[in-house]
């Protein structure tokens, strides 16, 4: 009995290895088939979309859905039976995540059409953000993030007062045209606002009168001032954490062996064993 629960217990601890882990060699070729079938899935889901190509594979479709199905079912397993605490994977972002997009396909069996939900698995590509797990990667990524909430101040603040920009100019502009050109009330005249000021432009209302076309050319001058303030507030911040990331940053060189240490505290080197007293430089 000891034996079968400590072969289970290796099982476990391989599994582990492979599955969560993404510093390992055998974790980053798996998790890289894992993006290929996730990609493999969606691109299945597009061109079931597509009358002409599911009409002619629509049985082949179908069996590399539920080959991918359950390869996603074995994978959620492993996941599970794998950790110490399967609760609090299963509960967490990625466990929920993970089981939703196994779920379509068995809940077709017995509610024709919800296959179509595999789509939701276009959400698993977050785990793309596992897989890059490169130190670069993760300090731009946490720069960014503390750019995005330093700016979140400055940014409602622009958010607040292009809202109030947008019920002006709506209300303007009802007044301008009326119901004779199309902006039959002030909601429709924001939403013209909107689409205008985004640069979107779909076409379905245009001002008609000189004076409308006046103001709607100073409008659409305006939303490109509009969508470069985030822009900037946020590379501002971003480029200001930047140049302080890298005045801390520490570097020294080894005399001996030339290795560099990014160790502050470090007295000898990590390679070679030198003294670093006299070859500190930041």
């Amino acid at each position: 009995m000891r034996k079968i629960k400590s072969k289970y217990d290796a099982f476990r601890q391989q599994t582990r290895i492979i599955v969560h882990g993404t510093t390992t060699s055998a974790g980053q070729i798996f998790d890289l088939v894992l993006l290929g079938v996730i990609l493999l899935s969606l691109f299945l889901v597009i061109m079931e979309t597509v009358e002409g190509f599911n009409a002619k594979y629509h049985s082949q479709l179908v069996f590399l859905e539920w080959i991918i199905t359950i390869f996603f079912t074995i994978e959620y397993i492993l996941r599970v039976i794998s950790i110490d605490k399967p609760i609090k994977y299963i509960f967490s972002f990625y466990g929920i995540i993970d089981l939703i997009a196994t779920l379509p396909m068995y809940l077709s069996i017995f509610f024709p059409g919800t296959s179509i939900l595999t789509a939701v698995r276009a959400l698993r590509l977050l785990r793309l953000f596992k897989i890059i797990n490169h130190p670069h990667f993760t300090s731009q990524s946490v720069q960014l993030k503390e750019a995005v909430n330093a700016s979140r101040g400055k940014i409602i603040v622009f958010i607040y007062f292009v809202l109030i920009c947008t019920i002006i100019i709506g209300s303007i502009m009802y007044i301008i045209e009326g119901k004779e050109s199309g902006f039959t009330s002030i909601p429709t005249s924001i939403y013209w606002t909107i689409v205008t000021l985004t640069t979107v432009g779909y076409g379905d209302i245009s001002p008609q009168t000189p004076l409308g076309q006046i103001f709607a050319s100073l409008v659409m001058i305006l939303g490109y001032g509009i969508i470069a303030v985030p822009t900037g507030i946020i590379t501002a911040e971003f480029a200001k954490r930047n140049i302080h990331t890298n005045s801390d940053t520490f570097k020294t060189t080894c005399t001996s062996c030339s290795t560099v240490i990014q160790n502050k505290e470090a007295l000898f080197c990590h390679h070679c064993g030198n003294k670093l007293n006299d070859s500190i430089s930041s």
